[in-house]
């Protein structure tokens, strides 16, 4: 159960990380954001990030082996960053017109794949 713990939270993390690092560029394509000085959207997007520590930090906690999590430190990296791309890819494509997925994204998502066979290699 750590595992599917640890994943879901991951998840979770990486939805918030994303629209702490990518929402405000939605908000202002949008207009409720266009004329926020820079200070205002960074203090938006920390905001946000303090939710994805909260999820981030304890994941980290109950994934890693040195607790007693099923996952060594490069192999929760690893899943991270696969989690990350996934959660970037459909937010890009979903919320931004315009940005689509093509051949080379697919090539660098088996790319990904292949990364997590090796890191689980034993």
């Amino acid at each position: 159960m750590k595992a599917f713990y640890t994943i879901l939270l991951l998840v979770f993390s990486n939805v918030f990380m994303t629209f702490a690092w990518y929402g405000h560029l939605k908000l202002q394509e949008m207009k409720v954001s266009s004329n926020w000085p820079l200070y205002a959207v960074i203090l938006f997007s920390w905001i946000i990030a303090l939710a994805e520590y909260s999820f981030q930090v304890p994941t980290n906690r109950i994934g890693f082996q040195g607790n007693g999590g099923p996952f060594t430190l490069m192999q929760l990296k690893v899943i991270q960053e696969v989690i990350t791309l996934v959660v970037f890819t459909i937010f890009s494509t979903v919320l931004f017109k315009g940005e689509s997925l093509h051949w080379n994204h697919l090539a660098a998502f088996l790319c990904l794949i292949l990364a997590v066979y090796f890191v689980f290699m034993k």
